[in-house]
């Protein structure tokens, strides 16, 4: 580049400009640089020397620049204002001063610092652009060729840019040859020292939402959406999917005519069966939807925990579960609940069971026969609690009960709880319960129990434990919801009531002042009003964004 003449210099700028894909300003202005490098290393590396390239005739003009200052520190970079102005009258403090420089021949050492300085500001130019093409990406399917396979890892040439398909984002099983065509989806762009680095996936649900969108015109048309998928990579998949136009089936809408829109996905993903799920607003019906081949005779749902148990009938169980509980793993994955199966017979025991433990409890607690016990259960009476507090008109409409029995039951089942009172408390004291947490309205007997017996005994320490602490819920490590056992929650306490007690004791004890949680909701109110319509327009509209589940 250095021996060329000045037309071929910029016949050069434009070649590596179409090469690389970048703008030929940035490569003149990288062969400036590196022509200032080589002049300064041939002056003097304390100079500042600066080369500029004519666009038009490629001529080369070589300067010294010093900057106009007050004071001079440095007198190979700076200059004094009033030897400036001598040079520019108009000179202010902050300017540069240009003095030319002679034509110069560049030598060997000093051509290649040139060449090198280019090489790396046009790498570096066409990593930002390589970039800033693929950052906007995300989300997308792109095709490629297999370029090379590292330790697994397929290396794709996309044409402008090389993407990484990790081994674990592979399809198992599924291997790649040089000069194969690769399809995947775009996850993830970063910007590294490096370049930019472009991690593409074929196992990722979205791969599948996107293979479906690519095949059927009504979900890429928004008739028909894709609410959620499940994958076991390579071996079956669920996907839930809903129309909005009464007229369409999404389900037939996704198989096509004779399966083939269904089967170009299938083909794509080495065979993977795919199960096309009718989504449902309900749960529980989506949930049974979902559970498909398998046929489902009864749900109890738990919302609270998220958590859902299915009964199917027993010669149906194994193909509910799936091999190696695959059916179910994707149909939770799929919904978002947890989801027990048991047979009609497990669940026939159960209830059995249920029935059982508190006909006993009846008898042990009311001292009555086996057949009133079993009259109250058989009624929906669970606890001693819903007999002592109940309408006397509830327990007397029973067949066999009149008023008297139904005053008599109440009153035992009273009795009873005073007794259980008495004890729960006893055993608290002992424990070290103090009588500002016995006293604490809101805590029955059987609960400070529960919490003298973790080591909280005082209104104090009962006012700084958390609401989860109490309450319990569900935690998400890796993916996985991981449950939180709560002091008091086998007292079916919600998380609401749990908040509402620790706020009560920590403004009893002290630690929160009334004061500051009115003005805190006061400022709350109006930052919410602020956030909602900052602007103060009536016509202010909520945009909903649809996407996977």
């Amino acid at each position: 580049m250095v021996s060329a003449n000045r037309l071929e210099l910029l016949q050069i700028a434009d070649a590596v400009a179409r090469e690389k894909l970048i703008e030929r300003e940035l490569v003149i202005e990288a062969m400036e640089e590196s022509l200032g490098k080589a002049a300064r290393s041939r002056y003097g590396a304390e100079y500042d020397i600066r080369a500029f390239i004519d666009r038009t005739t490629g001529e080369i003009a070589m300067s010294r620049a010093l900057e106009v200052v007050e004071e001079v520190e440095n007198h190979f970079t700076e200059i004094p204002l009033a030897e400036a102005r001598l040079k520019n009258p108009a000179a202010e403090v902050g300017d540069f001063i240009t003095e030319p420089l002679p034509a110069m021949d560049f030598g060997r050492i000093a051509a290649q610092t040139a060449k090198q300085v280019i090489v790396q500001k046009v790498r570096e130019a066409e990593r930002e652009r390589q970039y800033e093409e693929f950052k906007d990406r995300v989300g997308e399917i792109i095709n490629g060729i297999a370029k090379r396979v590292e330790y697994g890892n397929v290396i794709v040439d996309l044409g402008r840019a090389e993407a990484i398909i990790r081994r674990d984002q592979l399809i198992p099983r599924e291997t790649y040859r040089v000069g194969d065509r690769v399809r995947g989806y775009i996850r993830d762009v970063r910007s590294e020292t490096r370049g930019p680095q472009i991690f593409m996936s074929r196992t990722a649900p979205e791969f599948m939402a996107k293979l479906f969108a690519m095949e059927v015109p009504e979900i890429y048309d928004g008739i028909i959406e894709v609410k959620a998928v499940a994958r076991d990579p390579g071996s079956r998949a669920k996907i839930g999917v809903i129309s909005y136009d009464s007229s369409i089936d999404p389900v037939g809408a996704c198989v096509g005519m004779r399966g083939s829109r269904v089967q170009a996905v299938v083909n794509e993903l080495q065979g993977e069966k795919i199960d096309i799920i009718p989504w449902n607003d309900d749960a529980a019906t989506f949930i049974v939807n979902a559970l498909q081949p398998a046929e489902v005779t009864k749900v109890v749902m738990d919302e609270d925990a998220q958590r859902i148990e299915v009964v199917v009938p027993d010669e149906q169980l194994s193909q509910a579960i799936g091999r190696r509980g695959q059916n179910v793993r994707l149909a939770s994955q799929l919904t978002g609940w947890d989801i027990d199966i048991m047979t009609e017979a497990e669940e026939s025991e159960r209830r059995q069971t249920e029935f059982n433990e508190r006909s006993a409890m009846f008898i042990e607690h009311l001292n009555v026969d086996e057949m009133v016990a079993q009259l109250l259960v058989s009624e929906g009476f669970t606890s001693l609690e819903e007999v002592a507090f109940v309408e006397a008109d509830e327990l007397s409409s029973i067949d066999g009960f009149d008023e008297d029995t139904a005053e008599e039951l109440q009153a035992r089942a009273r009795e009873s709880l005073e007794e259980a009172n008495q004890k729960a408390l006893a055993a608290a004291r002992e424990l070290g319960a103090e009588d500002s947490l016995i006293a604490f309205e809101g805590l029955t007997p059987q609960m400070v129990l529960a919490l003298a017996t973790d080591g909280v005994t005082t209104l104090d320490e009962f006012a700084r434990c958390a609401d989860w602490e109490l309450a319990g819920g569900f935690t998400t490590i890796d993916g996985k919801r991981v449950k939180d056992d709560g002091l008091l929650e086998s007292f079916e306490i919600s998380l609401e009531e749990a908040q509402y007690l620790v706020m009560k004791a920590r403004i009893e004890a002290g630690i929160v002042d009334p004061a500051d949680l009115e003005v805190a909701a006061e400022e709350g109110e109006e930052g919410t009003e602020d956030e909602a319509d900052p602007k103060g327009d009536d016509d202010g509209k909520a945009q909903e964004e649809a996407g996977l589940a």
